[in-house]
Formats: C-alpha cells, structure tokens, sequence
C-alpha cells in the first residue's frame, strides 16, 4: 500500500509536521512526489518509520537515530530484536514498578506489611536499568563487566537510608560544585572538598575505589558529551571544573 502524509500519520499516531520534520532532515525521505506534490510513502518508508519510533520509544536522540539508521552496516532484523531485547528489559522494570505501586496500595489499606527494602526495589532496578541503557556500553568497555555487575548489585542491595544517603549527597555535590567554581580555583579548598564529596558519591555505586579509576571517570565526564551535558546543567564548564579539581585530588 502507498500512504500519503496524512495518512501515514493516522496509521502510526505521530503528527504531519513530525513526517515533514523527518523528511526536511533527511530521516524518512518519501518514496516519490507525485503530480499533485504530495508526498507518498510505501511499504519501506512503513518498515524505516517503525524502527524510528521504536528507537524513539528507547530514548534515542534524533541525530543518533540517524546516524544509527544511515550506517551502512545497519540491519533491519537485527534492530528489530535488539529493540525486543530493550522493549523486553524495560517492560521487567515497568513489572516491578508496578509490583511495587500494589503492594503500596495493599499497604496503606493495611492489607501487607512492606519492608522498607521492598518499597525501594522498584526505583533502584529504574535507577541500573537507566545507567545501562544510557553509559552500559561505555562503561563495561571502560571497566569490564565484573566492576560493572558488580556496581549494579550494589546499587540494587542499597538500604533505603542508603538510598536516602546518596541521593541527598548527589545534590550537596552540586552545590558544592557551584560554589567552588565561584572560586575560580580547582586546587582551592572548596573545589577539593566537592572532589572528596564526589569520591563518597562514587563509593555507594563501586565496589571498590581506587584513584585512577576516579581520575578516569572525572576524565570522561568530558570526554563523553552526555556526562558532559548533565554536569554542565549545574552551571556551564562545570564537567572540565570536576575533572580539574577530582585530578589534582587523586595526585594528592
């Protein structure tokens, strides 16, 4: 079957200008143009569209979905079960989320009794399952699988005044971060203390610190734009001020 815009938008429920927006990009192209100048897709612009919504479903970026799709080593079978693989580990996260909301609901109608490890299982499976997704590959090539394994056991064995813990330590890391580049010094005495603070951070997810594996990540928090990214939402040059300070830190 052949679809125009409008009603390649009805079948997949996405919106005409996104088609178009896909089209300006370079993304889904049509299969032609016809006399009236409307845009006509076939069966393989179908085929390409499901992969970028599966893909946008996953979390992928436009442009890496792009570049991903435009590889001239890209199989569509081979995507296709790789996202069942994802589709699959994130509907075990939705499971236990889920499991976890019942039994809360059981609780406050004092059918249960919950422990306080069970009410955090779920948020803690989201909180490996998000890093894997977003830094697993990254990091197990870094570090290897049995750090990383390793790591995620920790996290999953988390207590919940653990859990409490580190989260709390994540945001006096930021604001420690901030104030510290206010000095303008990452050897200062502020900037050292927010690497100490990183350290304590890092320990509740490895199973063992050592300084150059510390150094190393303060490395990649600027090497890879994604880390660099989220510690830049701080404040601006922020990722490269962690790593000044977390180096001058570990040669210490």
């Amino acid at each position: 079957m052949e679809y125009t815009v409008q009603k390649l938008g009805q079948l997949a429920g996405i919106s005409t200008r996104t088609l178009r927006y896909y089209d300006e990009i370079g993304l889904l192209k049509p299969a032609r143009i016809n006399s009236s100048g409307y845009r006509i897709y076939g069966s393989t612009e179908v085929d390409r569209l499901q992969q970028i919504l599966f893909y946008r479903e996953l979390g992928v970026n436009l442009d890496s979905i792009k570049e991903i799709m435009t590889s001239e080593d890209f199989d569509g079978t081979t995507a296709l079960k790789e996202h069942r693989e994802k589709l699959l580990e994130k509907r075990a996260q939705l499971d236990l989320l889920i499991e976890n909301v019942d039994k809360s609901i059981q609780l406050t109608e004092r059918k249960i009794i919950m422990t306080d490890k069970e009410k955090f299982e779920g948020f803690k499976q989201k909180l490996v399952d998000d890093n894997e997704q977003k830094y697993g590959k990254e990091i197990r090539e870094k570090y290897g699988e049995d750090a990383v394994n390793k790591s995620n056991s920790k996290v999953k064995g988390m207590t919940q005044a653990q859990y409490e813990e580190v989260t709390k330590l994540e945001e006096q890391l930021a604001l420690s971060l901030k104030a510290a580049m206010a000095t303008g010094d990452p050897a200062g005495e502020l900037a050292q203390k927010t690497a100490g603070l990183h350290r304590q951070w890092l320990s509740f997810y490895w199973d063992q610190y050592t300084k150059e594996a510390h150094a190393g990540v303060a490395q990649m928090y600027v090497d890879d734009e994604r880390f660099t990214a989220y510690y830049d939402k701080i404040q601006p040059g922020a990722a490269v001020f962690l790593r000044d300070a977390v180096h001058i830190y570990t040669k210490n």
